[in-house]
C-alpha cells in the first residue's frame, strides 16, 4: 500500500483533484507506520524544521487574519510543504524505486502532453489538466536543470549526450512558452550550476558556455513566443513611464508598489493571513490619489506576484524571516547529504521564480520540488553512489 502511494503521488500531484486525497492518505499511512515516533528525530534536519516553522507563522496570522476573504485561501498552499515530511519518512531501500517511477510517469506523462497542447493544438500550457503556461514552463526549467545536473556527474559518454540533448529539448519548449520569469531563472540557474560544476576546468567551462550562448540565441531568433514577451517588455516600460499599467510588467510594478507600502504601514505583523487581498482592494482607490483604481479592470488580483511580498503583507518580517531560513534551510539540508550544488540550484530558482511571481504558492511545481529533494536525500542514505563535487 505504502509502495503504491509514492509512486502515486508521483503522479496526483499534477491533478488538482488528486493531489490533496493522496498528500492526506499518504499522512495516515505514515502515522500508521508510526511516523510521529520519528518526528522528534527529523527535526533535528534543518529543512523540516524550517517547513514547520514556515507553517507555524502562516498559521499564527491567522489569529488577526480573515480565513475566508472573499472565499479565496490561497494561502493554505503555505501547508503543502508539510508533506515532504511523510514522504520523506515512509523512504527506504525498497520504497524508492517506486517513488522515482511515479516521480518519472507522473513528469513525462504531464511532458507529452504540454508537447502535444503546443505542437498540435497550439496552445500554451496544458488545459486539460488546468496547468498554466507558468507552471509548465517551471516544470520544463527544473527538467533542464536536473537534466544537466545528471549529464555532469554521469560518467557514460552515451548517456551524458542524451542527458544534454534532453535538456536542450526541454529548454527549446521553455523558449516557446510566454513565460518570462521562469525562463529566466532557469537560465541564471543553470549557469550557476555549470559554474559551480566545472569552474576548476576553465577549458571544459568556455567551452560549455559558449555553447550554451548560442543554444540560447538560436532558441531566442526563432522563438516567436519569446520574441513577442520582449517587445511587450519594452512596451509595458513605456506605457508605465506614461502612467499606464494595464501591461503585466506595469501590472506588476504597481502591486509590488502597493505591497512595499503595505508592508511598511505594518512590518511586525502584516495585515494578517488571508487580508493580503482585502488591503489591496482598500488601498488602491487612495494610495497615490488612486492612480491603481483601474488595475482590477487589467487582472483580478488574488494574490503580489512575489514570494517576499505576498508573506510579508500577510505575516510582516516574521514571515519574510521565516522564508528566508526556509530557502537557506534547503541548502543546508542538500550540502549535509552531500548535495551543494544541486542544493545551490534548486535554492536559486526557487528564489529567482519568487521575485516576479507566488512561486511557493503554486501546489504543483513547489510539491515536485520537495519530492525530488526527497527522493535525492534518500538516495543518498540508502545508496551512497552518487558521486559529486564539494561546493567550496
Amino acid at each position: 500500500m505504502t509502495k503504491a502511494m509514492l509512486l502515486f503521488l508521483g503522479i496526483a500531484l499534477w491533478s488538482k483533484w488528486l493531489s490533496l486525497p493522496a498528500g492526506i492518505v499518504l499522512t495516515v499511512l505514515w502515522i500508521l507506520d508510526g511516523g510521529f515516533n520519528r518526528l522528534r528525530g527529523m527535526i533535528k534536519d534543518p529543512f523540516v524544521m524550517a517547513i514547520l516553522i514556515l507553517s507555524g507563522v502562516v498559521a499564527l496570522g491567522t489569529l488577526w487574519g480573515d480565513y475566508p476573504e472573499f472565499g479565496y485561501i490561497k494561502w493554505r498552499r503555505y501547508f503543502a510543504f508539510l508533506i515532504f515530511i511523510p514522504f520523506l519518512s515512509l523512504l527506504n531501500k525498497e520504497r524508492l524505486p517506486w517513488a522515482i517511477g511515479g516521480l518519472l510517469t507522473g513528469y513525462f506523462g504531464v511532458l507529452l502532453m504540454g508537447f502535444y497542447q503546443w505542437a498540435i493544438v497550439g496552445v500554451q500550457g496544458i488545459p486539460p489538466l488546468n496547468i498554466s503556461y507558468l507552471n509548465f514552463s517551471l516544470m520544463l526549467g527544473i527538467g533542464v536543470m536536473l537534466a544537466i545536473y545528471l549529464a555532469s556527474i554521469n560518467s557514460d559518454k552515451k548517456l551524458k549526450s542524451a542527458l544534454w540533448f534532453f535538456g536542450g529539448f526541454l529548454l527549446f519548449l521553455q523558449f516557446n512558452q510566454d513565460a518570462r520569469g521562469p525562463l529566466l531563472a532557469t537560465l541564471v540557474s543553470t549557469g550557476l550550476l555549470i559554474l559551480l560544476f566545472y569552474k576548476t576546468n576553465i577549458r571544459i567551462l568556455a567551452g560549455i558556455a559558449l555553447s550554451l550562448m548560442a543554444v540560447v540565441l538560436i532558441f531566442a531568433f526563432n522563438s516567436a513566443s519569446f520574441q513577442g514577451r520582449l517587445i511587450q517588455i519594452l512596451d509595458g516600460v513605456e506605457l508605465y513611464q506614461q502612467g499606464k499599467y494595464g501591461t503585466s510588467l506595469g501590472y506588476r510594478l504597481a502591486i509590488w508598489d502597493i505591497g512595499l507600502h503595505g508592508i511598511m504601514q505594518k512590518p511586525l505583523t502584516g495585515y494578517g493571513t488571508g487580508k493580503a487581498g482585502s488591503y489591496f482592494e482598500d488601498t488602491i482607490t487612495t494610495y497615490k490619489d488612486g492612480r491603481y483604481k483601474n488595475l482590477p479592470e487589467y487582472h483580478k488580483t488574488t494574490n503580489y506576484h512575489n514570494d517576499w511580498i505576498e508573506i510579508g503583507m500577510h505575516v510582516g518580517v516574521l514571515g519574510i524571516f521565516a522564508l528566508a531560513f526556509l530557502l537557506k534551510s534547503w541548502f543546508q539540508t542538500l550540502r549535509a547529504y552531500q548535495l551543494p550544488i544541486l542544493g545551490v540550484t534548486l535554492v536559486s530558482f526557487v528564489f529567482l521564480s519568487g521575485l516576479t511571481d507566488t512561486f511557493i504558492l503554486y501546489s504543483k511545481i513547489p510539491t515536485l520540488l520537495l519530492v525530488i529533494t526527497a527522493i535525492a536525500i534518500s538516495w543518498q542514505k540508502e545508496t551512497g553512489t552518487i558521486e559529486l563535487e564539494s561546493c567550496r
